[in-house]
């Protein structure tokens, strides 16, 4: 089974629903699964008074409360229909996280096939209680989260109604960007031994490194932000891909997948036609006449392996020639 990549628009499109289509434009030419967007109210997400994160007012270069910044980077009831069928119309899935009940709502009566559930909502109960209710596939992060968090969220999900086997867990780390010492990634190999649920890994940091290695660690979902282009004003464009770079990103993972192969240690169909040319067969040191003794002073060890196995030189030894050799012909 493929890894299923997610192409995180986020807030990249900046309020504007003709950017947030050209970047759904560039995930389904990335060959990615899904786009995903987000999906909330300002004035029921957030406080007016509540202030930025420093990673924010460090990428937008303004000081003002994440209220101000957030109803910029609204989207409309009617751009998430308009996006929903010009994802359609692309062959790609269209995904978006709410923040609140009321656009897990809105988001159902889309019928999107999955939610993703963002880290910071992984203690919301009454969020989690819904979101369970609608037996979908789910995709948790967990940044910011312990492996109580994660079991808690786990529980409420299961016992609100959806299937166990319908969620996906994410490791992640909630910083943008993400340091590489603050990675931890093989804590998502430890989610998986935790719960025997199938993880992925939602990526934070520069660069496409660290999600290709996931994959090699068992991740079944990536999901990476990207842009048109890391100048934009934003929040998360310094911390996303630029499309050439979400390209790259798809290309490694998709070769990894391959590479990792069935896990069956045997030669493989590009191996047969030069074993015998990297293998060695037993070869007459000297000149052998026939009636003599094979010994350690008229054998060795020489390639092509054409001949008889090194690996039978204990039984060869102290048997008797039965034709003449000349010194460097195989036995």
């Amino acid at each position: 089974m493929s890894v299923f990549i997610i192409a995180e628009v986020g807030v990249n499109h900046n309020g504007s629903l003709e950017l947030a289509k050209q970047l759904v434009d560039v995930a389904s030419e990335c060959g990615v699964d899904a786009v995903k967007f987000q999906t909330f109210k300002a004035a029921t997400l957030v406080t007016k008074s509540a202030k930025q994160a420093d990673y924010q007012t460090a990428n937008t270069g303004k000081q003002e409360s994440q209220f101000d910044m957030l109803k910029r980077l609204e989207l409309s009831e009617a751009d998430h229909q308009e996006l929903v069928d010009y994802c359609q119309q692309k062959n790609i899935e269209f995904m978006s996280t709410p923040f609140d009940l009321q656009s897990i709502q809105f988001l159902n009566g889309l019928g999107v096939n999955r939610f993703k559930i963002a880290s910071g909502e992984i203690t919301n109960y009454p969020y989690l209680k819904m979101v369970g209710a609608y037996n979908k596939e789910i995709v948790l992060s967990t940044g910011m989260a312990t492996l109580a968090d994660i079991e808690a969220a786990l529980n409420l999900l299961i016992e609100s109604g959806t299937d166990k086997d319908k969620i996906t867990i994410l490791h992640a780390t909630t910083d943008y960007p993400t340091q590489m010492q603050d990675v931890n990634l093989t804590a998502m190999q430890t989610i998986a031994q935790a719960f025997k649920i199938k993880v992925g890994y939602s990526d934070h940091t520069p660069g496409i490194e660290v999600p290709t290695a996931a994959v090699a660690l068992g991740a079944s979902i990536i999901e990476k932000h990207f842009t048109l282009d890391k100048n934009l004003p934003g929040p998360d464009h310094k911390a996303s891909l630029e499309p050439q770079e979400l390209q790259a990103m798809v290309n490694a993972i998709r070769n990894i997948e391959i590479a990792l192969g069935d896990g069956i240690k045997r030669p493989s169909a590009s191996e047969q036609k030069n074993m015998q040319v990297a293998r060695k067969s037993l070869v007459a040191l000297t000149d052998i006449k026939k009636g003599d003794t094979f010994s350690d002073h008229n054998l060795t060890v020489k390639r092509p392996g054409l001949g008889i196995s090194p690996m039978r030189w204990n039984e060869i030894i102290g048997q008797v020639a039965q034709k003449d050799y000349q010194a460097d012909e195989l036995i």
